[in-house]
């Protein structure tokens, strides 16, 4: 059920109500409940400038962006990276426009494209409305925006998924206690057809950003709009040296391990392995045989920010243009 908070989804509104042309949706369970408490109660106070409303389930979220499709330009995902992924996958390769208010804990697209816990800079964004395209990746019938994968990551989203307790310390106490347990597990890649991978790993990551979130940079050189898919692969490496691996990720220095191969290409790639816990922008995703992952070039708008991390080499585009 959707809890409305300035928006009825049958009652039509007109451009004079809502200047921004922005449509917020709140997800009220993302993130730390104070900050998402002051964050709700400033969009009620701000009804003037912009629309939100709340939304409880995936489905309420779909079912949100649907009935309102043509009244907006501008959707902002108020959450974190399952709220993004949600509303991003309701936009892609059309004309809207992706916005983000970061409540989630890891952020890993919002950094990335400069998303602030910020309502008036975001507010003063939308109202410049400057976008940039980027290219999105699909996994089988799966829509991925930031990062996906099979090994350490989508492991500890599987248990973190099913633990009471959340935050940043449950979730570094579990990825240690995850990568004290790990063990390698076989994968077949192919690319194009050619096999090209056909051996055991810790870790592989599909990428279209840099990062996992909170600045874990595992794939340093992918970029959002180059219309390339980056595979990373960790192999078997010596446990003892697992600090290290993390002062590398966090610099992002990971690819000059040896441990570590970077693929970068345009062409269809198909993933094999008995391993089926994977993961798609951070949300545990159980997949039994074939991984068939493919990109979709400059498929989805994003509003341009202050922050943005990659203005120095990107082409923005405006509004007005073609898409």
């Amino acid at each position: 059920m959707l809890n409305k908070s300035s928006v009825n989804l049958g009652m039509k509104i007109s451009s004079k109500d809502k200047p921004n042309n922005a449509l917020f949706i709140l997800n009220p369970s993302s993130g730390v409940p104070p900050v998402n408490f002051i964050v709700s109660k400033d969009l009620d106070r701000r009804k003037h400038k912009l629309t939100s409303c709340k939304s409880l389930t995936k489905e309420d979220t779909v079912l949100l962006i649907k009935e309102n499709f043509e009244k907006y330009d501008v959707f902002v995902a108020a959450g974190g990276d399952g709220t993004v992924h949600t509303v991003a996958s309701e936009l892609v390769c059309s004309s809207k426009i992706l916005g983000v208010l970061p409540l989630g804990s890891g952020n890993g697209f919002a950094r990335e494209f400069g998303f602030k816990l910020n309502l008036r800079s975001l507010l003063s964004d939308i109202e410049k409305a400057e976008t940039m395209c980027i290219d999105v990746i699909e996994i089988n019938d799966n829509l991925c925006l930031n990062v996906a994968g099979i090994g350490l990551d989508s492991f500890v989203a599987h248990s973190f998924n099913n633990m009471k307790l959340r935050g940043f310390i449950p979730y570094v106490w579990l990825t240690l206690k995850t990568f004290l347990q790990l063990r390698p597990f076989h994968i077949t890649i192919k690319c194009d057809g050619e096999i090209i991978v056909s051996e055991k790993v810790f870790v592989v990551t599909i990428a279209n950003t840099r990062q996992f979130g909170n600045n874990a940079f595992i794939a340093p050189e992918a970029r959002p709009y180059d219309g390339l898919i980056d595979i990373v692969l960790i192999k078997p490496f010596p446990k003892i040296l697992g600090s290290l691996f993390i002062i590398r990720l966090f610099t992002k220095r990971i690819n000059k391990s040896k441990y570590v191969r970077h693929i970068k290409t345009d062409k269809e790639i198909v993933i094999e392995t008995d391993e089926t816990r994977f993961h798609i922008d951070g949300e545990p995703i159980e997949i039994n045989g074939k991984v068939v992952v493919r990109i979709k070039k400059k498929a989805l708008k994003v509003l341009k920010t202050s922050g943005n991390k990659f203005l120095s080499d990107l082409a923005v585009n405006s509004p007005g243009n073609e898409y």
